[in-house]
């Protein structure tokens, strides 16, 4: 099956479709198998053994459920009881408060049977779909203190620390309760706090902390430094389960995009702000073409004449390098592609990237590649240096990394097949409680953005008037102020919740539901607010949700729906759409606006047709087709340094937990050193076979050998001179004295130091070595994924090409390693590591480092290339030098690799 523009995704989902019309449908047949439980969890919650435990015993309880466990007892036998038991202290709680920052949560609740049933959905490492209202949050406590009776430590995973916050201190009521520690890891917090979050039965946290958190522990200098379950000595080695709270968002959403610690780089940041200046000269369609879709900026022939005139070059090709252009062109994007309060907004001399699906100011975050410092030339702040990477992972290989996964969201399903393919996570359709009433109008399509808006605040001004509630979302802050600013005109008393106002976003929301609310919001994914109808609201035909753009996903469309008509509630909603608008207008809106200029429909009338909501759904489903190979094609490649990563960071932590007790008088060798001086042997045969492989030893390169040896340490260069090598005829009688030679030298110099001073500068230099050269091994793959595209030209798959040539680089890596480890330790003085001053130097750079949160929260292009089209290239027809390259990168063969 072919993979183009997301055709076969739509069709492999059709197929499924009709599949299940004719089986049954599988989300059925898995509700009716776990709705069985549910009356044993009723039984025991009803039993007197339950009915008459107090707060003061249920501790206890929890105490017995272990020790059944640490007897053998499974999980899911004990699954009705500990459900019951979670039910039965929901009860026992009920009225107790607690305060998150100015609001207060009243606990009033206890779990329903469909919340029993995404329960038991979420421990057995699946998703649960269940609609806005529905209580995800409580729903995710009962598999959470089952699984955290293993005593192995369970993570919640949300989208910002203030869900994390809100969500471990209200559901830390019920825990503390049970008898379980709760801990969060946020911005900010230090190692020692850190370490005692995740030392606690339940951790809260973000998506990006807890994966900056693996990298970085993945970087540390020692044991003690590490934080996270996996290295954290207070909870046994692993990741064993996480619940993902707005799955969809993070593991689809944010994919794309890999974490990344950087470095400051050292590069002057003058030409950023030079060519900030200089593309103002540039026109578009003259001296540069724009594709909006694949958000490219690409200049043009004359293009590149005007900026070699403006430079003073003859050829920018030549005499600045192809990274000269790629600045450029950045530059470009940031003038024609990025726009300001919409991709990011400008706050206290910064620029902030605000995350176009949740519409959230992204502070600290930044985009690659000069990308953001094109923006900030362009925006006239001061601009901060690139960075260079020291670690990077995505999300996709980072969840995988837990024995266990779960995830809950209210739109999972039109994502079923990723979830499926790339996680193992089957999606399940929770039913609601009751049943929703909502009432969907169709698409009121617009010739015009202005009559659209007119329309919608048109469509508010009359709910306004007679008391309906009304939430208005909109796709950016620019859309949200205007729409701001004609309900401002028609004097409609509103609030606005965007990236701007996010301080107050929780009050706001708390609002929108009560008389006569008028509420104007970015796009709603991941807020996890509740929105509860007012007194009297319900007569009025409930919350009145207005949508005034489609989004690219549907599910970001239904987010914004299930606003309204939570818990059976009554509600409306609908969406007004333009002509336009980038959806329609990059996937055929221009012939629906020709075909209504030439009826004359006035620009106030809309077109209300079914066929036409169909048409923009099917639009829809394109784009998430060809969204969804975008990032499977990021996992394949990063599958590669997945591998690398896997034994790197492997044999790193190996090294840590083998001496984690260096510095105890056992005088124990560390088995490092063992590892150390087979790599010492190794180094002796890699020389000789490079300059003494011939058999006649007249053409032996002794002169090599003899400064290795001296540049190795001078007293191995007194013993090995050129006589002492030239004494030898035979290469393999040589290596192993040579290899005598080193061996002896190096024990000599260990035994003049304590063996636990030795331990610890083999420990710390090796580490050293690893990191070093396993941050040069990132860059050197992520210009290998570029270089691969050539591959096309030969007729090679290029993801072939990548692995094949990534494994013989990984091999240099891991020989590179090892011999600077050797050079290191056989030249060093071990009395500099005398004192831990070595390891706090260590621990200061680990913590002068930067994170791309931005990038990831924003669900931006990620640092690994898009996919190309080289794969396809045909190697026996000639490439014109007008026609784009077949290397992918869009430009002209010309002016890219046809040079």
């Amino acid at each position: 099956m072919v993979w183009q523009g997301g055709v076969a995704y739509t069709s492999l989902v059709s197929f499924i479709d009709t599949l299940n019309r004719l089986l049954g449908d599988p989300n059925e047949k898995e509700l009716r198998a776990i709705r069985r439980l549910v009356p044993a969890i009723r039984e025991w919650e009803k039993s007197d053994a339950f009915q008459n435990l107090t707060l003061d015993v249920i501790p206890r309880k929890t105490q017995e459920f272990r020790d059944r466990i640490a007897a053998g007892t499974e999980l899911d036998d004990l699954l009705p009881e500990a459900f019951a038991l979670v039910c039965r202290t929901c009860a026992l709680i009920q009225g107790k408060t607690v305060l998150v920052g100015a609001q207060e949560f009243v606990w009033d609740m206890v779990p329903f049977d469909v919340q029993l049933v995404g329960g038991v959905v979420l421990h057995r490492g699946a998703i649960a779909e269940m609609k806005t209202g529905e209580g995800k949050t409580l729903v995710c406590t009962m598999p959470v203190y089952l699984n955290a009776l293993m005593e192995k430590g369970v993570h919640v995973v949300t989208v910002n620390d203030y869900l994390a916050r809100r969500d471990a201190a209200w559901m830390g009521m019920l825990y503390e309760a049970l008898g379980l520690t709760i801990g969060t890891v946020r911005h900010g917090m230090g190692t020692n706090e850190r370490q005692a979050a995740y030392g606690c039965d339940v951790t809260y946290g973000t998506n990006n902390e807890f994966g900056f958190d693996y990298l970085r522990d993945n970087m540390a200098p020692a044991l003690e430094h590490q934080v996270q379950q996996g290295a954290n000595p207070l909870k046994p080695k692993g990741l064993t389960y996480a619940i993902v709270d707005e799955v969809d968002s993070i593991l689809v959403d944010e994919a794309r995009t890999p974490l990344i610690i950087s470095q400051p780089a050292d590069e002057s940041t003058e030409k950023y702000v030079r060519y900030a200046s200089l593309v103002r000269e540039l026109r578009e369609n003259r001296d540069f073409n724009k594709d909006e879709k694949q958000r490219a900026v690409t200049l043009t022939e004359e293009g590149v004449k005007k900026m070699e005139s403006l430079l003073g070059v003859e050829n920018i090709y030549t005499e600045r390098g192809f990274q000269e252009v790629h600045h450029i062109e950045q530059a470009l994007r940031a003038h024609g592609i990025y726009q300001r309060d919409t991709d990011y907004v400008i706050k206290d001399g910064e620029v902030i990237i605000v995350d176009e699906f949740t519409g959230r100011l992204m502070p600290g975050r930044r985009f690659g590649h000069g990308l953001h410092q094109a923006i900030e030339a362009k925006e006239g702040v001061p601009v901060q240096r690139e960075s260079k990477t020291l670690a990077t992972i995505t999300f996709q290989n980072y969840f995988r990394l837990y024995k266990k996964l779960a995830g809950m969201t209210g739109t999972a399903k039109t994502e079923e097949e990723e979830f499926e393919s790339i996680y193992r996570l089957r999606v399940v359709v929770i039913p609601t409680h009751k049943t929703c009433v909502r009432s969907d109008k169709p698409d009121a399509v617009y010739r015009t953005v202005a009559a659209k808006f007119a329309a919608a605040a048109r469509i508010a001004k009359e709910k306004h008037a007679k008391g309906q509630p009304v939430l208005i979302g909109t796709t950016s802050i620019e859309k949200s102020e205007a729409m701001s600013a004609l309900l401002t005109k028609e004097e409609i008393p509103h609030q606005v919740l965007n990236a701007k106002h996010h301080e107050q976003e929780a009050e706001i929301v708390a609002k929108a539901g009560t008389r006569g609310a008028v509420t104007i919001a970015t796009n709603m994914a991941g807020r996890g607010t509740d929105i509860k109808l007012g007194s009297e609201v319900a007569e009025l035909g409930g919350l009145c949700v207005l949508g005034t753009e489609r989004h690219e996903a549907r599910r970001i469309d239904n987010q914004l729906r299930g606003r309204s008509g939570r818990q059976g509630d009554l509600g409306e909603s609908q969406f007004f759409v333009s002509m336009e608008d980038e959806l329609m207008r990059l996937f055929g809106g221009d012939r629906l606006k020709s075909m209504m200029e030439r009826l004359q429909v006035p620009d106030d009338v809309p077109l209300e047709n079914r066929i036409v909501s169909r048409s923009i759904e099917s639009a829809q489903k394109k784009v998430e087709g060809r969204n969804f190979d975008l990032r499977r094609h990021v996992l394949q490649y990063d599958n590669v340094m997945n591998k690398h990563r896997e034994i790197i960071y492997r044999r790193r932590q190996n090294i840590l937990e083998k001496i984690g007790h260096v510095g105890d008088s056992d005088g124990e060798d560390h088995p490092l050193h063992d590892n150390i001086e087979r790599a010492m042997a190794k180094e002796m045969q890699i020389l000789v076979g490079i300059h003494g492989r011939d058999i006649d030893p007249e053409k032996w390169n002794i002169q090599e050998m003899e400064e290795h040896m001296h540049a190795l340490h001078p007293d191995l260069g007194k013993k090995c001179t050129r006589e002492y090598i030239q004494s030898f005829d035979d290469p393999d009688r040589l290596t192993d004295m040579l290899r005598e030679a080193v061996r002896c030298f190096y024990r000599d110099k260990c035994m003049t130091y304590p063996k636990e001073i030795v331990n610890r500068a083999e420990e710390l230099i090796t580490l050293r070595a690893i990191d070093t050269h396993w941050m040069s091994h990132i860059d050197d793959m992520a210009h290998l994924r570029e270089q691969v595209a050539f591959a096309g030209f030969a007729q090679r798959d290029p993801l072939i090409e990548y692995q094949d040539q990534g494994f013989r680089r990984f091999e240099q890596l891991l020989a590179a390693t090892d011999g600077t480890v050797v050079r290191a330790l056989l030249q060093v003085d071990f009395g500099q590591f005398m004192t831990h001053a070595f390891t706090d130097r260590t621990e200061d750079e680990v913590k002068n480092v930067e994170t791309n949160e931005g990038e990831i929260e924003a669900g931006l292009t990620a640092k690994i290339p898009r996919p190309t089209a080289a794969g396809k290239a045909n190697s026996n027809r000639k490439v014109g030098r007008n026609d784009p390259c077949p290397c992918g990168s869009g430009k002209k063969h010309k002016k890219c690799h046809g040079l």
